[in-house]
């Protein structure tokens, strides 16, 4: 009787990023649910990790107190690209700024929770996990979306929620619940062909006996076999579509170009997370952030084109957040330190936001009324969360968020 050590040294696929899928589904199981590829509402989250400057994105061009607590780095008023008579984008964004013009991209100011936590670490999982900021969490509010889709699904032991997949060789805490986790895969051939040899097909064949004793074996056992099939119903969806829309050769384009061929391959997913980093601009914030935010939006702007020469601008909302601002007043290295509340930036959905007006849904932030320095949040991340999964993926959001909270005009 094999033993979990044995399998743990001979599985290719302990490694973080090909075995926490499992629970993801089996393609004769999505033929039985019979989930229509074009229609189904998908949401795309970019995570912005390091602590995005919000004010230096939607600049508040008008403000007199921005310039003075920021005499070397604030955007110059001639070079915002104006949406408001009080805000504007930083010109590193001028890709995305068509997509306001045609509203499809909503703004929200002031998005945190209260009492921040200015670790990234504990501020990200508190992101993940939409708890409370005294609370730890071992599920993401994904991961929950997940179970709770499995509950009504015809066979909870063989786990049938709706997908969710990220694309990454790890999964983060957000696609983790208590029985289904999301798929982390960063290109499905090689996750495919991973699952190929010998070795590991004979694994997922075994079924070692079910006892008290081997239990643990073979849950790890059933694992592998899900992992197995999983990857290839994804490699087989994958490898039908080749988006010939031109991305930029930046690893959010790639991303993000993966995440496109697979929702227009028809992959049966209603999440798809991706995340970029550096933007920890402590030093000589100017040139860093620019460069980053450029290849944020020609990122951004190729994903939506395609989304709307493939049809779907309807059916796919993207929403961008960081795990926190950056304070207001500028530092002595020409940088910004960690803060609280920053901004919040949906693409898509058939217009998100309000059906008329201004795409900015909230008041610009209070320059004269701040917390130490840092920006008050007038916006709970969570309520953005709850309008997603009520309004959105037509989930019951108060179960998986815990309690209820407001619900935004974002979709």
């Amino acid at each position: 009787m094999p033993t979990r050590r044995d399998f743990l040294q001979k599985s290719a696929l302990t490694t973080a990023g090909s075995l926490l899928i499992p629970n993801f589904l089996k393609a004769y199981e999505l033929d039985r649910m019979g989930l229509p590829p074009t229609g189904q509402k998908i949401v795309v989250v970019v995570q912005l990790s390091g602590g995005n400057d919000g004010l230096n994105t939607v600049v508040p061009y008008r403000n007199d107190i921005y310039y003075r607590e920021r005499p070397t780095i604030a955007i110059r008023p001639e070079k915002v690209l104006t949406l408001t008579d009080e805000l504007g984008l930083n010109p590193a964004l001028e890709a995305i700024r068509p997509l306001y013009d045609d509203g499809q991209m909503t703004i929200i100011n002031n998005v945190g929770y209260p009492n921040p936590d200015r670790s990234h670490f504990r501020s990200m999982d508190i992101w993940h996990t939409a708890s409370d900021s005294n609370q730890y969490v071992n599920t993401g509010w994904v991961g929950r979306y997940l179970d709770a889709q499995c509950k009504g699904a015809p066979s909870a032991r063989a786990g049938v929620p709706y997908r969710a997949l990220e694309v990454d060789d790890t999964l983060s805490l957000s696609m983790k619940g208590d029985a289904v986790n999301g798929l982390a895969v960063l290109d499905p051939k090689k996750l495919y062909n991973q699952t190929r040899s010998g070795l590991v097909k004979g694994l997922s064949a075994a079924t070692p006996a079910s006892t008290p004793e081997h239990d643990q074996v073979a849950y790890l056992y059933k694992t592998l076999a899900e992992t197995v099939s999983s990857a290839e119903h994804v490699y087989d969806k994958a490898k039908t579509v080749s988006t010939p829309k031109l991305y930029p050769a930046s690893e959010l384009g790639s991303r993000l170009k993966t995440v496109s061929e697979l929702i227009q391959s028809g992959l049966e997913t209603s999440v798809y997370y991706v995340s970029i980093g550096s933007f920890d601009t402590h030093i000589n914030q100017p040139g860093q952030q620019e460069r980053l935010l450029r290849q944020y939006a020609e990122a951004v702007r190729a994903f939506m084109d395609d989304m709307k020469r493939a049809g779907r601008t309807q059916d796919v909302l993207l929403m961008t957040f960081s795990e926190f601002g950056r304070r207001v007043k500028q530092n002595a290295s020409n940088g910004t330190d960690h803060g609280t509340a920053s901004n919040v930036l949906l693409f898509g959905g058939n217009g998100a936001g309000p059906a008329t007006g201004s795409r900015v849904i909230n008041a610009a932030p209070n320059l004269t009324d701040l917390d130490e320095g840092d920006l008050k949040y007038t916006v709970d991340f969570r309520s953005i969360y709850a309008t997603l999964l009520r309004d959105w993926l037509k989930a019951d959001d108060e179960a998986i968020l815990g309690r209820r909270f407001d619900r935004l005009p974002i979709v």
